[in-house]
C-alpha cells in the first residue's frame, strides 16, 4: 500500500512539473496585432492627461529603417556598448543599437536593435519635453532642436537648445555613462513678458509584434508606482485602452526578455500613463509619465531631470543602478519570478563560478556539485532507506501471498516490516521535493538572464539558455533532414533518460506490474519533456542523476553488504 502511495506521489509530481511546462512556456497565449506604424505629432495638447501618441496616414508613409534614420538630422550617441542616435526633429532616442549582444549566433550577425524612428515599421522611441496649456509655447515632434555638439559620449554631454517665437528658451542637457543609462535635464529660460505654465514630460512608444508571449515570463509594460511592482500584459492594455496612477513615485517603462526601456523622473509625485492607441489599423502602446506644473515667471529659468535606460538587462548593473541612483526595485524588471530569492541567489553563485572558470557548462556542473553536497545528508538517507526497502523486497511479496485477501492485515504487516527494519517508505520522495523549487529557479536563471543567452558550452551546444539543437531522428545531423519540433530528441535529453532509467533499476520496483510498467514509461515521457528544456538545465539534471546514480550505488553495495 505504501508502495503504492509512493510511486503516485511520484508519478503526480512528474506530472505536475510536466503540466507546470506545457502551461507556462509550451502553450503561446494572446497574440498582439502585427502592425505598422507610421509618423506623426506627440505634443502641444492642451489636456496633459489626453493620449500623446503619434497619428499616422497608412502605409504609404512608412520607411525602412536606415532611411529614416538618414532622412532627418541627428547627433551621433556611442559609449561601447550602445551606438545610435538622437533625432534632433523632435528630440527623440529613436536609433539604438546594443554593440555587445548579436541577434542570433551566427558569424558576422548584426547587433540587436532596441529603438527605432516613428515613421518605421518596428517603431520604439522615448522623448522628453513639456506640455503647455497654449500651442506653440512649447517644442513639439516636428521642432527642430538646435545641438552643441554632433556626438554624445561618455563625459561629453550635449545640450540641445529650442527657442519658440516669444523669446522663451527650452534646452534639453543630456549625459550618458559607460553602460545605457542617460540623464536628460531639461530648463526652460522665460525670455517673454508674460508667465508660463508648463509639465514636464517623458514618454516611451512602440509597436509590438511579438505572436506569443508566456506567463512564466512578463513582457511589456511596468514600473515601480509607490514601491509596488505593476506588470500590465499587452492583452490588458489594448482591453482597458488606458491605465494610470496619480500622485506616483517609482519608475516606469517597457520590458522584453532581454531588453528593457525605462524612465525614472526626479523630484516631486507625477501622473503616470499606460495608454493603448489602435487607429487606421495602427497599434500603439505608451508609457509616460507628466510633472507637476511649473509657474515660470518672466526672467525665470527652471528645469528637471529624469534618467533614461535603454539597453541589456544585466543583472548586476541594475542592482548598481538601483543603489546609486536609489531606483525602488529597479532589479524587478527581470522576471525572477515568485521564487525570487531563490532564483536571483542561484544567478549569483552561477555566476561567480563563471567568472573563475570562463564557461557556463562547467559553472553548471561545479554548481551542481554544490548543490548536491549541500542536500548530501538528506539524499543519503533517502537512499539508504531506498535501499533497504529494495532488500525487503521479498518479504512484502511473501506477506503479499499471505494476506492477499486481507488488506488491513497486510498493511500492518508492511508496516511493521518497515518499523522493525527502520524504514520510512515516503522518504525517497524528500529530494524530489527538495529538488523541485531548485529545478524551477535555476530553469527561470537559464530563460530570463541574458548572462545565459547565448553562452556556448562545448561541441554541439552553442546557447545553453536554447534546447538542444541536435535530433536522433536525423542521426545527430548525419541525414540532411530537419525533423518536426516535437521530434528535436537531442543528445542532452537522451543523457537525462538514460541516467533516469539507471537511477531507477537503483531503486525498489513497485510489487504491481500495472504500476512497474508505468515507472518503466516514465523516462521516456520525460526524455520528449525534457528535450524542450533549456540545454544547460538539462546538463544540470544529467550532472544531478549521474552524482544520485554514484552514491546509491556505494550505498546499495552496503546495505547489500551488512545484510550479508
Amino acid at each position: 500500500m505504501h508502495d503504492s502511495k509512493n510511486l503516485w506521489l511520484t508519478i503526480f509530481l512528474s506530472a505536475l512539473v510536466m503540466l507546470a511546462w506545457q502551461y507556462f512556456y509550451a502553450i503561446p497565449q494572446h497574440k498582439v496585432p502585427v502592425v505598422n506604424a507610421v509618423t506623426g505629432k506627440t505634443q502641444g495638447l492642451a489636456d496633459p492627461a489626453a493620449e500623446r501618441s503619434p497619428g499616422g496616414a497608412g502605409k504609404a508613409m512608412l520607411k525602412e529603417r536606415d532611411a529614416a534614420i538618414t532622412e532627418s538630422p541627428r547627433v551621433l550617441i556611442d559609449n561601447g556598448e550602445l551606438h545610435g542616435s538622437i533625432n534632433l526633429k523632435g528630440a527623440r532616442f529613436d536609433d539604438i543599437e546594443l554593440t555587445k549582444y548579436k541577434q542570433t549566433i551566427e558569424q558576422g550577425s548584426p547587433p540587436v536593435v532596441l529603438l527605432s524612428p516613428a515613421d518605421t515599421e518596428s517603431f520604439y522611441f522615448g522623448e522628453f519635453g513639456w506640455l503647455a496649456k497654449g500651442n506653440g509655447q512649447a517644442p513639439d515632434s516636428s521642432a527642430i532642436w538646435k545641438a552643441d555638439s554632433n556626438k554624445l559620449t561618455p563625459g561629453k554631454p550635449l545640450t540641445l537648445t529650442w527657442r519658440n517665437n516669444s523669446g522663451v528658451v527650452f534646452k534639453q542637457v543630456i549625459t550618458l555613462d559607460e553602460n545605457y543609462m542617460f540623464k536628460v535635464t531639461q530648463s526652460v529660460e522665460n525670455k517673454s513678458a508674460a508667465p508660463l505654465e508648463l509639465k514636464p514630460y517623458g514618454l516611451l512608444n512602440r509597436t509590438h509584434k511579438k505572436a506569443k508571449t508566456y506567463y512564466i515570463l512578463h513582457e511589456g509594460p511596468l514600473g515601480v508606482i509607490n514601491g509596488t511592482l505593476q506588470e500590465i500584459t499587452y492583452q490588458k492594455l489594448i482591453d482597458d485602452k488606458k491605465i494610470e496612477y496619480k500622485d506616483a513615485k517609482g519608475w516606469l517603462g517597457v520590458t522584453d526578455k532581454y531588453w528593457l526601456t525605462a524612465i525614472v523622473p526626479e523630484g516631486d509625485n507625477f501622473d503616470s500613463h499606460f495608454i493603448y492607441s489602435g487607429k487606421d489599423n495602427i497599434d500603439r502602446f505608451q508609457v509616460d509619465y507628466l510633472g507637476k506644473p511649473l509657474a515660470i515667471n518672466p526672467g525665470e529659468t527652471k528645469e528637471t531631470s529624469a534618467y533614461f535606460f535603454a539597453g541589456a538587462k544585466e543583472v548586476r548593473l541594475l542592482d548598481d543602478y538601483a543603489k546609486k541612483l536609489n531606483i525602488t526595485l529597479f532589479d524587478r524588471a527581470i522576471d525572477f519570478g515568485w521564487l525570487y530569492f531563490l532564483t536571483k541567489q542561484l544567478f549569483y553563485l552561477l555566476n561567480f563560478i563563471h567568472t573563475h572558470v570562463g564557461n557556463f557548462g562547467v559553472a553548471i556542473i561545479l554548481l551542481t556539485l554544490i548543490v548536491k553536497l549541500l542536500l548530501f545528508p538528506i539524499a543519503n538517507k533517502s537512499y539508504k532507506s531506498m535501499s533497504k526497502m529494495k532488500t525487503l523486497q521479498p518479504e512484502i511479496m511473501k506477506l503479499r501471498e499471505r494476506f492477499k485477501d486481507d488488506k488491513v492485515k497486510l498493511n500492518q504487516g508492511v508496516m511493521e516490516l518497515y518499523k522493525r527494519e527502520k524504514v520510512n517508505p515516503l522518504s525517497g520522495c524528500l529530494p524530489l521535493l527538495i529538488q523541485i523549487p531548485i529545478f524551477l529557479a535555476l530553469y527561470k536563471v537559464f530563460f530570463v538572464t541574458i548572462e545565459m543567452r547565448q553562452a556556448p558550452f562545448f561541441g554541439w551546444i552553442h546557447d545553453l539558455s536554447a534546447p538542444d539543437p541536435t535530433s536522433i531522428f536525423n542521426l545527430f545531423g548525419l541525414l540532411h533532414w530537419n525533423p518536426p519540433a516535437f521530434l528535436m530528441i537531442g543528445i542532452l535529453p537522451l543523457l537525462y533518460g538514460i541516467t533516469m532509467f539507471i537511477q531507477q533499476s537503483l531503486n525498489p520496483a513497485p510489487a504491481d506490474p500495472v504500476q512497474a510498467q508505468m515507472m518503466k514509461a516514465l523516462p521516456f515521457l520525460l526524455v520528449f519533456m525534457f528535450a524542450s528544456f533549456p540545454a544547460g538545465l538539462v546538463l544540470y539534471w544529467v550532472c544531478s542523476n549521474i552524482l544520485s546514480i554514484a552514491q546509491q550505488w556505494v550505498i546499495t553495495r552496503e546495505t547489500r553488504r551488512e545484510k550479508k
